[in-house]
C-alpha cells in the first residue's frame, strides 16, 4: 500500500531494556522475529589479532637483537678505551704500568705487593672507584707485559667468557685496532 510519494511504511522497531540477561533484543512487530545483537570478538577476529601481533613480533626481533650484540661490542670497547686512559694516567704517575698480577685493580686501590707505585694518586684513577664488568657481566683481563712485547693488553673474551671464539663469542681486545677504534 503505496503513500502519496511513493514509499511504503517500514515496520516499527522497539528495543526491550527490561530482559536482564538479553539487554540488547530486537523485535520486528509486523513477522514476530526476534534476534539479539552479537557482542565481543570471533574467533576469526582474535586469530587474525594474533596473527599480526606475531608478524611485528618477528620484525623487531630480527631488527633488534642484531643491534645488542653490536652494542655490546662498542660498550666493550669504550670501557677498554677509558681503562687504557686511566693507565697511561697510572704511568704517568709512577713510571711503569701495574703488572699482571696487580691487575686491573690498582687503577682503584694503592698495590701493596710486587713493585710498589711511588706516586699512587689518591683515590683511584677511574671515577666511581670500580672496575666496570664486560657487557656480559665478565672481568676485563690484563696482563703487563703483553705476551705480543706491548706494554700491556685489555680483554674482553666477548659473550663465551673464554679466550678465542667467533661471531658474538669472539674476543675484544685494546691491541686490535681496528675493532676499538
Amino acid at each position: 500500500m503505496p503513500r502519496e510519494n511513493g514509499f511504503i511504511p517500514l515496520e516499527v522497531i522497539s528495543i526491550d531494556h527490561e530482559d536482564r540477561e538479553q539487554p540488547y533484543r530486537v523485535e520486528s512487530r509486523g513477522k514476530g522475529i526476534t534476534s539479539r545483537l552479537q557482542t565481543g570478538f570471533t574467533l576469526i577476529e582474535i586469530m587474525v589479532v594474533v596473527l599480526i601481533i606475531g608478524l611485528l613480533a618477528t620484525l623487531v626481533a630480527v631488527n633488534v637483537i642484531p643491534r645488542k650484540e653490536q652494542a655490546n661490542r662498542v660498550k666493550a670497547c669504550a670501557d677498554i678505551n677509558s681503562l687504557e686512559s686511566a693507565l697511561k694516567l697510572y704511568y704517568l704517575d709512577n713510571h711503569a704500568y701495574p703488572t699482571t698480577e696487580q691487575g686491573l685493580k690498582s687503577l682503584i686501590e694503592q698495590p701493596t705487593t710486587g713493585q710498589i707505585p711511588c706516586c699512587w694518586k689518591q683515590g683511584g684513577y677511574i671515577e666511581g672507584g670500580h672496575i666496570p664488568k664486560d657487557p656480559w657481566g665478565n672481568d676485563y683481563a690484563y696482563m703487563s707485559p703483553a705476551p705480543n712485547g706491548s706494554d700491556y693488553v685489555i680483554m674482553s673474551y666477548g659473550a663465551d667468557g673464554k679466550p678465542g671464539g667467533e661471531g658474538r663469542d669472539k674476543d675484544i681486545s685494546s691491541l686490535d685496532a681496528n675493532e676499538c677504534q
